[in-house]
């Protein structure tokens, strides 16, 4: 048995406990994967991940439990190496997507992928290698996720029991949604629109359960600001736009759609560019909170290096030890030759007709972009990941702000060249580009965060860093080699935004994928020029109020705060999305007052969270087993259930299928909040 501290808290620095098993690798190389796929379906249906190490430190004990002599440090390495798989997938789907919006891939070609991913998450594990002491033992952040995994960790005994209620959420919510989006006797959305005047009012809800389980997650707070960014934009934005528009552009952009699909087309060309706004702000002021941190950071982290060096490495606790400093300078210069390929065989040069000379430096300005952009945002991503934990990490906004940047610096090397605006194909090449340089930033900033929490779970129990920071690159390289054959099948099974690979699919099944559809139409908007600047400017100024919102009720010490990407986030999705995470959050507040109401503590509620991400799960790897027979046969109906088969007419059948998939939601909130409130 390991040696203990004294507090409880995990294996004495002295210890050597068990870490690295072949049993611990296993399982977290097959929880990395299953996570990563689970948020790439999540991320591309609604713009949004989840902190995936509760789940993956949960099933990573009730698993090897059954295995026995199983180390708390040991289910630690599994939820750090599964963990990578969540982090990874959200890096990649708020970028690469872009590619095919734009129309510059009709596929998702393997070896880019992977590369782009592989190297953009190993530079984000080994950027915030030298921020670790810095951020969790010098100056001790909250990073509330890597608290609350530790937590489930020390409590290693209830993982068994804690377990079923993952399966058991797991299995009704993948019920659910083959119900919904196989069998098709479900509706997973219902909508409606008021009309008044020449004014459309849409509105509507999601009725599947992952939105719901997103929501009690993230809690009361974040969900109604995510609502409230919805509600202004739907409730507010699209009315007064089409109240004041000019009614020959308003025509246009309606192009004959009524209703909800009149709303819903004004909210894409034009009210959803608030959210653009709102996050290039977001993603700024986020930078700018942790520029004297950062810099404190590197101070510190480089004055342990030198003092471990003075006084031998023998002297380093092991629960000291991190990846030797040289391995961040070789390493880059290791993952920057990867890089340096896929961006010489992606970027068509030729089609640009620039010389050589020019085109590869703009290559060269790419890498060296990407290294240092990523740099930065890894630490503004580890640093915000600690104030506010690994689910709100502004992996939106610094996306946003890397490709606003990267679009302009491309436009300012190439623009004196190329005349974007006459030639939209070199326009698509040059936006191809700017997507590119953002992927490899936003996959390291999105490990950061998760590196950061999970070495601060770590921290809590008694682990050793340097072996952590390797899982974690297991965790990269296993997520890399299946994303870019989780995307094909997704992309040809229900297609993306409005990008749909065969004439015949419903649009209404395709992914929005709402980041990479932003991505797309900034770059390219850019370059081309065409972007609704006082939708985003006015979304800009409104980033900037709720940021001194935010700092005021910060003085006044009050419990409820305003982070502006949150709001951001609500702007630019579809509304219905916003609803069922408004729901999960009010069941995660309702029922924290009920347990307060007979005296336990919120840190007893583990069940409620672990029944959420269940949700989740279930209903995501349904997706992405679907998108396979429907890929195979080209069509979404391969198993739908048709109203003749029923003896059904089609409006009965539509009628039919709304009341199903209403009373199923319900039955699902009362089921969730139930969960979450009982005793014991």
């Amino acid at each position: 048995m390991a040696q203990v501290a004294e507090d409880g808290t995990g294996p004495r620095a002295s210890a050597s406990p068990r870490e690295i098993t072949v049993k611990a690798v296993v399982l977290g190389i097959v929880l990395a994967a299953l996570l990563a796929g689970a948020n790439a379906y999540l991320g591309l249906k609604v713009g949004l991940t989840v902190s995936a190490s509760i789940p993956a430190a949960v099933i990573s004990m009730a698993v090897l439990r059954m295995l026995r002599g199983a180390t708390t440090v040991e289910n630690n390495i599994v939820q750090t190496a599964a963990s990578a798989g969540e982090a990874l997938a959200a890096g990649v789907i708020f970028t690469l997507p872009a590619l095919v919006l734009l129309g510059y891939w009709t596929e998702f070609p393997f070896w880019p992928v992977m590369t782009l991913s592989l190297c953009g998450g190993v530079l984000g594990v080994l950027f915030t290698v030298p921020m670790r002491r810095a951020l969790i033992v010098d100056k001790p952040l909250q990073f509330p996720e890597g608290v609350a995994t530790a937590e489930v960790l020390k409590a290693g005994e209830r993982g068994g029991s804690s377990a079923r209620y993952i399966t058991i959420a797991g299995i009704a919510g993948a019920v659910l949604k083959f119900c919904q989006t196989g069998l098709g006797i479900a509706s997973s959305t219902v909508t409606g629109a008021v009309k008044a005047g020449g004014v459309v009012i849409g509105f509507g809800s999601e009725l599947g359960v992952a939105m719901l389980g997103v929501g009690y997650i993230v809690g009361l707070n974040i969900a109604v600001l995510v609502f409230a960014g919805g509600a202004l934009a739907w409730l507010v934005g699209i009315p007064l736009y089409m109240a004041f528009a000019d009614p020959a552009q308003l025509q246009t952009i309606v192009s004959g759609a009524t209703g909800y699909d009149a709303a819903e087309a004004v909210w894409s060309e034009q009210v959803r560019y608030l959210g653009v706004g709102a996050m290039a702000v977001g993603g700024l002021w986020a930078l700018l909170s942790v520029l004297r941190p950062m810099r404190d950071s590197l101070r510190s982290s480089l004055r342990a290096v030198r003092e471990a060096r003075g006084s031998g490495e023998a002297t380093v606790e092991r629960t000291e030890r991190d990846l030797p400093a040289n391995y961040l300078v070789y390493g880059t210069i290791l993952m920057a030759i990867p890089v340096l390929l896929v961006f010489l065989s992606v970027v068509d040069g030729g089609r640009l007709e620039i010389g050589g000379g020019l085109f590869a430096g703009t290559i060269a300005f790419g890498l060296v972009f990407s290294l240092i952009a990523g740099f930065l945002f890894s630490s503004v991503s580890g640093y915000m990941t600690g104030l506010v934990g690994s689910s709100n990490n502004p992996v939106s906004g610094v996306t946003v702000m890397t490709l606003l940047a990267s679009s302009l610096a491309l436009l300012g090397i190439l623009g004196s060249r190329i005349d974007f605006s006459a030639d939209e194909a070199k326009a698509t090449i040059a936006a191809a580009t700017a997507v590119l340089l953002s992927s490899v930033v936003t996959c390291a900033a999105a490990i950061a965060g998760d590196n950061l929490h999970d070495l601060k779970a770590g921290y809590l129990v008694g682990a050793t860093p340097y072996k952590q920071q390797i899982m974690l690159i297991v965790g990269v390289v296993v997520s890399a080699l299946c994303i870019a054959p989780i995307l094909s099948v997704l992309y040809t099974a229900y297609g993306m935004g409005d990008s749909l690979p065969r004439p015949d699919m419903d649009p209404a099944q395709a992914l929005q994928a709402p980041q990479a559809a932003l991505m797309s139409s900034i770059s390219k908007g850019v370059l081309l020029g065409g972007l609704p600047w006082p939708m985003i400017i006015t979304g800009g100024v409104l980033a900037v109020l709720l940021i001194v919102a935010d700092q005021l009720l910060g003085r006044r010490g009050s419990s409820f705060r305003m982070p502006v990407l949150a709001v951001a986030v609500g702007l630019y999705l579809p509304f219905e999305l916003s609803v069922p995470i408004l729901a999960g959050g009010l069941i995660a507040h309702v029922a924290a007052r009920a347990r307060r109401g007979r005296g336990e503590q919120d840190g007893e509620a583990g069940r409620g969270v672990l029944f959420a991400s269940g949700l989740i799960t279930g209903e995501a790897l349904v997706g992405i087993l679907l998108a396979i027979p429907f890929a195979i046969a080209q069509s979404a109906d391969v198993f739908a259930i048709s109203p003749s088969a029923l003896g059904m007419s089609d409006g009965a059948f539509e009628i039919g299928t709304n009341v199903l998939g209403i009373a199923a939601f319900a039955c699902f909130v009362i089921w969730l909040y139930r969960t979450a409130v009982r005793a014991g």
